[in-house]
């Protein structure tokens, strides 16, 4: 997969070197759930039947946290998961266009005019509550209009589990609810964190249970905080573990800034800067304060057995 990022006004010279008959994909799709999945695997699917590069059109940074709207804190997918998830997908060509507050102001007629047509997109697929163009006045039908005679619109309907639409928004509160379980199955897929490995406060090692500390790539959404049983994978192993997200109040007051500590079962080697991908498969318990460290230490034991139970790991 090509990832071309695009700035706007597009340029004639960038225009014609990605001119192509192409089938694109529009929006923003953060966290690439299964409701964004439908829309890409349909515009795969019809650029293959007609023989031409499938294409994805989204926006980086997200519009919302460029003007500062919602409560929009962290990404679900941010760049490197996006484009990963994107070419299991099929994609051929992933366009990023650079958002701004310039490209916010922009009608929905010149978005068309200046950034779509010129790249020969034969058919746009969108969900069916695709906005775009400055304050978000233009929709399905505007684009039709827009694109009449050059470029078809082809409309994904809403996916729905259990009668509910499946939406980034949805995913977020779930997270952030504790709910990780309808948050995996919007996902169709475990939500996951990356980051390096890096130094802690080497505390886990002298209660039993040595943890990883684990630095963000990238501006994550932020589960709960809580005990998880994760899926990790470093290089080319499949490892298995509880992970702590929060602020450790055993040891600490005052703290706001979360960490991510992950111990590995039956594991031994130096793991600092290295990259792990953290599955969060099971949400344990929440994060609280012990009155004691044994107390603390008796609690993890047990977090261990249940994580080791949901994985139907050799106890």
């Amino acid at each position: 997969m090509r990832t071309v990022t695009l700035t706007y006004p597009m340029s004639p010279e960038t225009a014609a070197e990605w001119a192509q008959p192409q089938v694109a994909a529009l929006g923003q799709f953060d966290g690439l759930h299964r409701g964004h999945a439908s829309v890409i695997t349909s515009a795969v699917a019809l650029a293959r039947k007609q023989g031409v590069p499938a294409a994805v059109l989204t926006f980086h940074p997200h519009p919302k946290d460029v003007m500062g709207k919602g409560d929009y804190e962290g990404y679900l997918t941010p760049p490197v998961e996006k484009q990963e998830i994107l070419a299991s997908l099929g994609v051929d060509i992933l366009y990023v266009i650079e958002f701004n507050e310039q490209l916010s102001r922009v009608s929905p007629q010149n978005f068309v005019s200046v950034m779509l047509l010129p790249l020969h997109i034969v058919t746009a697929v969108v969900g069916f509550d695709f906005r775009f163009g400055y304050q978000g006045e233009g929709d399905v039908e505007m684009l039709r209009k827009l694109g009449e005679g050059v470029m078809n619109v082809e409309v994904a309907p809403p996916f729905l589990l259990d009668g509910e639409k499946v939406s980034s928004s949805g995913i977020r509160k779930s997270l952030q609810n504790g709910d990780l379980e309808l948050a995996n199955s919007w996902f169709g897929r475990c939500y996951y964190l990356r980051g390096e490995v890096g130094h802690g406060e080497k505390r886990g090692r002298t209660i039993g249970f040595p943890t990883a500390n684990l630095k963000l790539s990238a501006h994550f959404v932020i589960p709960t905080k809580g005990v998880y049983a994760v899926r990790v994978f470093y290089k080319d192993k499949v490892l298995y573990g509880v992970m702590n997200v929060g602020v450790k109040p055993t040891f600490h007051e005052g703290v706001l800034t979360p960490s991510f500590e992950v111990h590995l079962f039956d594991f031994e080697g130096d793991l600092y800067d290295q990259e792990l991908k953290v599955e969060l498969v099971s949400y344990i318990r929440p994060e609280r304060k012990f009155e004691s460290i044994g107390a603390l230490i008796t609690q993890i034991g047990e977090d261990a057995e249940t994580a080791k139970k949901i994985f139907g790991y050799n106890l």
